[in-house]
């Protein structure tokens, strides 16, 4: 009797569950009495044109008529289509514009416009849209909370074309994933009295959907691009979630119900949160019970193609031929022989072959698979090449070449809680090899470029031996993208040391002492290497220091090596926003004294612990300009570092003339790194901050045998000897 009671209370809670159930779905579905479009733009669930239409506030849209046209809105941004299958939305927003005033003569930022979906189920899609700049005289760029990126797009010398941006009068860079705000800024090439304003006045730069977009010349001579649609609004594409949780935590989460009602549907994570897919075979609203609905593929037969008889399945479909024929490369040919023989003998023949030789066969194909994936990544790694310098040139150890399972070894195989650091190309791994603690660079990105630019850096850092160079000690060719193995230096970047919370940071005489081994290093590159080479991408964040705080250049993959008897090259521009030399992003053209900008670029960071990427002056100067304009009116204390105020001793302001030499916007009138070095060795040596170091005809094979001093005033105290990369998010790229 009480095991009946307990049957009959199980069932009952049972029922209850249900009816619970069924309650939220219904609660999740649209009322039949629910609007399902605004004029021509269909509004599906879930979103709605009323708040208990919608799912939730998020996919609250309005519909509003005014002038006999009916629009629809999200907030104040126009939205002309919804998909469900997609996810996506498609919306008008603004884009930045600055033109020239003829009647004033002043460049007039007519709007610095920006998007903020902060709390939105959106993001912007990465796969849509691009970052589009145009204009004549245009360096401008994107900025958000998490990135800036932008580009330049010019007309000196190059004539634009009809459908191209690829830089001249218009450029454009891919948007970073995830993003929900943004501004546009602008920075223009010219001053306000250049006669090319006359022919290009306006500049802008947004947002814009790939599809709608396609660069016409009579942008830049008139307002065309402007008046293009209403006013200066440009079609974006979003991508939505329900709520941005993953898919596991959106299954789990009790507060809210889960989206996916349909049967055959599923959801899926995209950069916004969850959403919810049909699964293949199915098309329709899986957000709606029953809303996928089977797809007769036999009535498509061009996207699903049968040459026979074509038989639709619940998620699928067959294609089969008549009786005596068979299929052959997609088409029903007749049979030679009695339809049964085949299957028998085909039968017969596989059982045999798997019985015999399976496992034997199985282990060839997968050993032969496997070095032939070695061999393909070797030799599209360079290997060949790589074996061929190192037994032409002693400099080279015969062990640079590692094997893939000696580094899996070291690691752990690569075992996550091994993570250090992550650079511009991917992970760094602590590992110990050969009983050495060792830094692996393991990319993340598998792009010809990016596979370039690690050879680059091993063939770049292979022949480079200097106590302020990273040390490359070996690289694996035998994964798709190259394996990178250096020393391991233990006390992470400049950046991290510099740009701390508080008011104490690095002691001024530590940055001196960095700012000159960092000249040292440069120094060599450039005129002591076997051949020059150009880093082109120094900055705080690529400067490593070990636990006595000595400098080591690091990240080499945008270095180039520059013939002696050359002044320059021609190279598809790179670096950092804020470090980058302005004439080289300019004319595209490399020389010693690009790499001079971004270490005047580093000086100033030094002095003012300011961060040159992101930094803005009131007037919207960046930090170079800023520091310029306030030493040329003796008001350096107004931009300094208190810090750097208290503890200097005279030698603040011959630093500061020398970051403004360094940073002069003609290449020509900058100093060389090796007038750098010997200035900034003069002003140590006179503090008496350390002895000095004899560089002409140096031997940088035997500078493991030089010593440093304790960078402190000349005392007694003995001497030391000073024995993973992490990059700053806020980079940007630029176009070829």
């Amino acid at each position: 009797m009480e095991f009946s009671r307990i049957v009959l209370l199980c069932v009952a809670v049972a029922a209850v569950w249900a009816v619970l159930a069924a309650a939220d779905v219904v609660a999740a579905q649209r009322s039949p009495s629910c609007a399902t479009r605004c004029g021509n733009v269909e509004v599906p669930y879930p979103f709605g044109l009323d708040e208990e239409c919608a799912i939730n506030s998020g996919f609250h849209l309005n519909c509003s008529t005014a002038g006999g046209t009916t629009t629809l809105f999200h907030s104040n941004m126009e939205v002309i289509k919804i998909s469900v299958q997609a996810n996506k939305a498609w919306v008008k927003t603004l884009i930045s514009r600055q033109c020239y005033n003829r009647s004033t003569k002043q460049v007039e930022i007519s709007n610095e416009k920006s998007l903020n979906l902060t709390g939105t189920p959106y993001v912007l899609s990465a796969d849509d849209n691009k970052v589009t700049v145009i204009g004549c005289n245009n360096l401008a760029y994107m900025r958000s909370n998490d990135y800036i990126i932008g580009c330049m797009s010019t007309c000196n010398g190059i004539s634009p074309k009809n459908g191209s941006c690829s830089g001249a009068g218009c450029c454009q860079m891919n948007l970073p994933r995830g993003v929900r705000n943004h501004q546009g800024y602008f920075n223009p090439l010219y001053n306000t009295t250049d006669r090319k304003w006359r022919a290009t006045p306006c500049n802008y730069i947004g947002v814009i959907a790939n599809e709608a977009f396609n660069f016409s010349t009579t942008y830049l001579s008139s307002t065309a691009f402007y008046n293009a649609t209403v006013g200066s609004e440009k079609t974006i594409v979003m991508e939505w979630a329900i709520t941005r949780n993953t898919c596991q935590e959106a299954i789990v989460d009790k507060n809210t119900p889960y989206a996916c009602v349909s049967n055959h549907s599923h959801c899926i994570t995209n950069d916004a949160g969850y959403a919810c897919k049909c699964s293949i075979g199915y098309e329709g609203n899986p957000y709606i019970v029953n809303g996928c609905t089977d797809i007769d593929e036999c009535l498509d037969n061009v996207t699903y193609p049968c040459a026979g008889i074509c038989k639709n399945t619940l998620g699928s479909f067959t294609c089969s031929c008549p009786r005596g024929k068979s299929m052959k490369i997609g088409v029903c040919v007749k049979d030679h022989m009695p339809i049964w023989i085949v299957p028998v003998v085909g039968t017969s023949l596989l059982l045999l072959a798997l019985c015999l030789g399976g496992p034997f066969i199985m282990r060839k194909i997968k050993l032969q698979k496997v070095k032939k994936m070695k061999q393909k990544f070797f030799i599209q790694n360079r290997g060949l090449l790589f074996q061929q310098l190192i037994s032409h040139n002693s400099d080279i150890g015969e062990r640079m070449i590692i094997t893939l399972r000696e580094l899996e070894k070291a690691t752990n195989n690569f075992d996550r809680a091994r993570v250090v650091g992550g650079g511009g190309h991917g992970d760094v791994f602590k590992g110990i090899l050969d009983l050495h603690v060792v830094a692996i660079k393991k990319s993340k990105i598998v792009v010809q470029r990016e596979i370039d630019e690690f050879i680059n850096e091993v063939a770049v850092l292979s022949q480079v031996n200097h106590r302020n160079v990273v040390k490359l000690l070996g690289c694996c060719l035998e994964t798709e993208v190259p394996l990178l193995v250096y020393e391991f230096i233990s006390n992470g970047t400049l950046y991290n040391h510099l740009h701390v919370d508080g008011s104490i940071s690095l002691l001024w005489v530590d940055r001196i002492r960095i700012a000159l081994e960092v000249a040292r290093a440069l120094s060599y590159l450039h005129s002591a290497a076997s051949m020059p080479i150009f880093h082109r991408d120094i900055k705080s964040s690529n400067i490593l220091l070990d636990d006595s705080l000595t400098s080591k250049v690091s990240d080499f993959g945008a270095s180039r090596y520059i013939p002696i008897d050359q002044t320059g090259v021609t190279t598809v521009v790179q670096g950092t926003l804020g470090y980058l030399d302005p004439m080289y992003h300019y004319t595209g053209r490399l020389t010693d004294k690009s790499d001079v900008f971004s270490f005047g670029v580093l000086l100033v960071e030094l002095l003012t612990r300011k961060k040159p990427s992101i930094y803005r002056s009131n007037d919207g100067d960046n930090l170079v300009s800023h520091f310029e304009k306030m030493l040329a009116t003796s008001n350096l204390f107004d931009i300094i570092d208190p810090q750097v105020m208290k503890e200097e001793d005279g030698d603040l302001q011959e630093v500061a003339t020398l970051a403004a030499k360094c940073t002069k916007l003609r290449g020509e009138d900058r100093p060389t790194m090796r007038e750098v070095e010997m200035e900034l060795e003069n002003l140590v040596v006179k503090k008496k901050l350390v002895p000095s170091i004899t560089t002409p005809g140096r031997n940088d094979k035997d500078e493991d045998q030089v010593q440093y001093m304790s960078v402190q005033p000349a005392t007694n105290e003995s001497s030391k000897q000073y024995t993973t990369e992490e990059e700053i998010l806020l980079s940007a790229s630029y176009p070829r």
